[in-house]
């Protein structure tokens, strides 16, 4: 292991871009669908090796290793990001004469962009970059602080955090709860690098590294086990709980956007939701406990923008809404949602991307509205530079959507209450706790993953969306109207799934929230807290600590 570790070491030019390039697209694997975690453990220590013949730096000139470390980290994250989200371009396709000529723009700007992240990541950790295990603790800061800043700097878009990378089931998700996904995000990177201490001349130091490797992965995978050992069954569900039904419709996108198609697509979500108790079992969630309850459901959630009318203009809309609920039935659905306005015989009224409540008599009971909305997908960031060139937004409505000023729950007459995420808010973990007075009794993500066809897009979204279920101890009920509709507990355990270009129902009872579990300064002071450690040990060894423990 040494020899290859030194033979990456002394790579330089174009050998030294590619393996860098290769070993970041390969981590991609790592990720929803494929969930070939231990991927990770390879193209990590790489990428340490690489960053340890980061050179350039000449006496009182450091800057060059610097800048060196900058075009490891970036290329690292631009194979990365490329080989995971180059199926953004997908939707583009929808409407190929308009967007076509922006492909190459979705399938390598993305991802240039955000390896800048992952590039300035490896830059933090050069600073501190020492020859031992306080260089990999160097590297899970540097990331772990990068992998943060994605889910605000220009918006945001936190989309495959690496995080996820080390959670692909039910049982490696539980640790999630000690300090939310942004610990997860930087022990990930501590555990998959590792092993790159296996390249060290000191055999004690390897020893070390797999050690502790070992017993991060252990504890990792134990305390899901214990965790879940001490769960409810998912079978032991409340006989009078809701009753929720998920319909995927399954529509085309260009069906969607067909005007003249809009009769047959309300009425495919009319006829679904008239249906009697129909359960879609699956492998994972067995037809037993898909089959929940024989009643008719409580709640029926309709998918993103599922509505091909403005409700609050069509009453025969909600009438045949009404005539399709029963009394004591309530619809939630995906709409987009008109405030009106006209001033000096100019149209000022806004569209805001909505979830709306329907009751079984056809009145529109609440509303909660999107907050996070998706830039040059559902609005224009700086729209008179844009526009002047004629750009406009994909998914956008003709005046492009509103978002909300604060997040909003919908208290259910005589049912739970709801905190609505749309579309891929899910993949953002503060619009996933409770707004400040709310007590909230369930998460529920309508999204359209119709844009991205069969590509592992509609699957990562599912697997991220899944992970705010365990990260708020509530269960979570996501539908699609293409792609993979789910309901979880709140521990992430499957009760409920339709597959991707399934045009089907599923009744599931609605679990209770889990007990919280506090430990430590919470989520997000846990996650500090880790940082400050994994800090201390990699300024510990820089400063000589570690090199004089090891002559030892």
């Amino acid at each position: 292991m040494q020899a290859i570790a030194q033979r990456i070491l002394l790579l330089h030019g174009w050998r030294r871009a590619l393996v860098a390039l290769v070993a970041g697209a390969l981590t991609a694997l790592a990720q929803a669908p494929f969930h070939l975690f231990a991927v990770g453990f390879v193209t990590f220590p790489v990428l340490v090796w690489l960053l340890d013949g980061a050179t350039g730096a000449t006496p009182g000139r450091p800057a060059g290793a610097l800048r060196s470390a900058f075009a490891i980290g970036w290329l690292f994250g631009f194979g990365y990001f490329t080989a995971g989200l180059w199926w953004i371009a997908n939707a583009l396709l929808v409407e190929a004469p308009e967007f076509g000529w922006a492909i190459p723009l979705a399938v390598t700007g993305i991802p240039a962009l955000l390896a800048v992240f992952w590039g300035l990541g490896c830059v933090l950790a050069r600073l501190v970059w020492s020859d031992g295990i306080g260089r990999i603790a160097a590297l899970a800061v540097g990331l772990g602080l990068a992998e943060w800043a994605r889910t605000f700097v220009l918006t945001g878009f936190p989309w495959n955090a690496i995080g996820y990378a080390l959670m692909p089931s039910p049982v490696m998700m539980q640790s999630i709860v000690l300090g939310g996904l942004f610990a997860m995000n930087a022990a990930a990177v501590l555990v998959f690098a590792l092993p790159a201490q296996l390249g060290a001349e000191r055999r004690r130091s390897a020893a070390a590294a797999l050690v502790l490797c070992a017993v991060l992965l252990a504890g990792h995978v134990g305390f899901g086990v214990w965790r879940l050992g001490l769960a409810p069954d998912r079978a032991d569900i409340a006989a009078d709980a809701p009753v929720v039904r998920l319909v995927q419709p399954a529509i085309a996108q260009q069906q969607k956007m067909d005007a003249s198609a809009r009769q047959e697509t309300f009425a495919t979500l009319l006829d679904l939701s008239a249906l009697d108790a129909a359960p879609a079992p699956s492998a994972e969630t067995g037809a037993a406990l898909a089959a929940e309850s024989q009643r008719r459901p409580d709640i029926v959630i309709w998918p993103e923008t599922s509505v091909p009318y403005l409700l609050t203009r069509e009453a025969a809309a909600l009438a045949a809404i009404g005539d399709t609920l029963g009394a004591e039935q309530m619809l939630l659905t995906g709409a987009v949602r008109e405030e009106p306005g006209e001033e000096d015989g100019t149209v000022t009224g806004r569209y805001y991307n909505s979830v709306m409540a329907v009751t079984g008599d056809g009145v529109i009971a609440g509303a909660a509205d999107k907050v996070h909305l998706v830039p040059f997908g559902e609005y224009l960031p700086l729209a008179p530079l844009f526009e002047r060139i004629g750009l406009t937004a994909v998914a956008a409505a003709d005046r492009g959507y509103s978002a909300a000023p604060a997040r909003a729950v919908i208290d259910l007459p005589g049912g739970p209450t709801v905190l609505p995420l749309i579309c891929y808010e899910a993949i953002f973990p503060h619009l996933s706790a409770a707004p400040a007075g709310s007590d909230v009794d369930a998460i529920v993500n309508v999204t359209n993953d119709a844009w991205f066809g069969r590509t592992p897009g509609p699957w990562q979204h599912m697997h991220q969306s899944r992970l705010r279920a365990v990260e708020t101890g509530l269960p979570l009920v996501r539908v699609a109207n293409n792609g993979i509709s789910i309901a979880v507990d709140p521990f992430g355990r499957a009760l409920a799934r339709i597959g991707h270009d399934e045009r089907a129902v599923a009744d599931v009872r609605l679990p209770a929230p889990a007990e919280p579990l506090r430990l430590g300064m919470g989520r997000h002071g846990n996650f500090w807290l880790f940082l400050a450690a994994l800090t201390a040990i990699a300024l510990a060894e820089r400063a000589g600590w570690g090199a004089s423990r090891g002559r030892r």
